[in-house]
């Protein structure tokens, strides 16, 4: 969305926390630096971060859904909110520094400098689309189907029960700062100027017609600028590529991937694998390429088949690739991302801890022999095309700061 705003001839500036220093740079746009690390803690390698909360949770994140709102979730949104009170200061400043004609916000919690600012402002959701809340779907980070409302009521009480407090106390922090109260049990405002989520159309969810009167939806935005990759350079050959990529947390459990490298090496296919930063401790089978990170757009791209842990951003650039799934949720709402990816009868949703090789080989064969799931897919791929999401988002954004700047200008 930045370059088109960029294209457009408007500034875009990133506040960037400390340990993403660099990465708008890179792609040519100013930063701001942000320390979202509250003491005692320290800037470290992101990577062993990960390493440490993955070791120290391993057992948790095999846990079921209802548990993990005790282990995983609640744990994960103390430490949001704890980084947001110690990074409020910090974004105040920027936001005076910068001046901005207005501001877009992608953040697990609320910002409460961004609408106390007075500054027009966006909200975007980048992650699964359940966490706009509404009771006629199953509940956020639940991975529970649509379609059987069998302990929905159970996992809200229990979502309440253990996050009740915790959003009292955020509240009264937020409106102290000057922002406006939170909706209940909510961690993060909605705009009243624009917001935005991002979602494949293929995968979303029914809503009441209410809703897109406050909500605009981005089919599908894919990161441009990654390097090239050309899949012959690695791999020469003829037939099916599987694309194995657990993201940054599950490439850290090397054993978990090697499993997968080992299965996927009997099917004889062959595979382009995200080795992570434990890369040495993997060893691949004969017919594949791997490396610790990798343009992922640009490889889905020539790939015929995706699994994946079901982050929503490599949800959406598979969807945008037009490949089928096996999803294997290891946190959060990708377990929402693997039910309704099952749902929608576009992959396959498995345990990645608990799987059975033979039923992942079977899985296997199956989505890449089903022509008429590639016809479907291969029809989200070309809708999206036409309309891609950063386009659309980039325009929106666009024309609001630019009317925006020119109230500023009138005034």
């Amino acid at each position: 969305m930045a370059e088109v705003v960029r294209a457009r001839g408007q500034r875009a500036v990133f506040a960037m926390d400390a340990g993403f220093r660099g990465v708008a740079v890179a792609h040519g746009f100013e930063e701001a630096v942000l320390d979202r690390v509250p003491p005692p803690g320290e800037l470290v390698d992101r990577s062993e971060v990960l390493w440490e909360w993955l070791r120290d949770h391993v057992e948790h994140i095999r846990g079921s859904t209802f548990d993990q709102l005790r282990t995983v979730i609640h744990p994960r949104l103390v430490e949001h909110i704890r980084t947001a009170e110690h990074a409020h200061p910090q974004l105040r400043a920027v936001i005076g520094e910068v001046r901005p004609d207005l501001i877009v916000v992608d953040n697990v919690v609320a910002d409460p400098a961004v609408p106390a600012s007075g500054i027009p402002w966006v909200r975007s959701v980048s992650a699964n689309p359940l966490e706009l809340t509404d009771p006629d779907l199953p509940p956020p980070f639940s991975g529970y189907s649509l379609h059987d409302r069998s302990g929905w009521d159970e996992f809200r009480s229990e979502y309440t029960r253990w996050h009740r407090d915790l959003h009292a106390v955020f509240n009264d922090f937020c409106t102290m700062q000057g922002a406006p109260p939170l909706e209940p049990l909510r961690f993060s405002h909605d705009s009243p100027w624009l917001n935005l989520y991002t979602y494949p159309a293929v995968l979303d969810y029914p809503r009441a017609p209410e809703f897109w009167e406050r909500w605009k939806r981005l089919d599908t935005v894919v990161r441009t600028g990654e390097r090239p990759f050309r899949l012959d350079d690695h791999l020469p050959g003829r037939g099916p590529v599987i694309y194995l990529s657990l993201g940054s947390l599950g490439s850290l459990d090397s054993m978990l991937v090697q499993r997968l490298v080992d299965v996927v090496a009997r099917t004889g296919y062959r595979a382009v694998v995200s080795m992570g930063p434990h890369h040495e401790e993997v060893h691949l089978g004969p017919a594949m390429y791997g490396a610790p990170f990798l343009p992922q757009p640009n490889v889905l791209q020539q790939c015929d088949l995706l699994i994946t842990h079901g982050g929503s951003n490599t949800i959406s650039e598979a969807i945008a690739a037009g490949l089928p799934m096996i999803v294997m949720p290891l946190i959060g709402d990708q377990y929402d991302n693997a039910q309704r990816v099952a749902d929608l009868g576009f992959g396959v949703r498995m345990s990645p801890y608990r799987f059975d090789s033979v039923a992942l080989i079977d899985a296997i064969e199956k989505l890449l022999a089903d022509d008429g799931l590639k016809q479907r897919l291969a029809e989200a791929r070309d809708g999206i095309r036409r309309a891609p999401g950063g386009q659309v988002g980039g325009t929106l954004v666009s024309d609001l700061a630019a009317s925006s700047a020119g109230s500023s200008e009138a005034s």
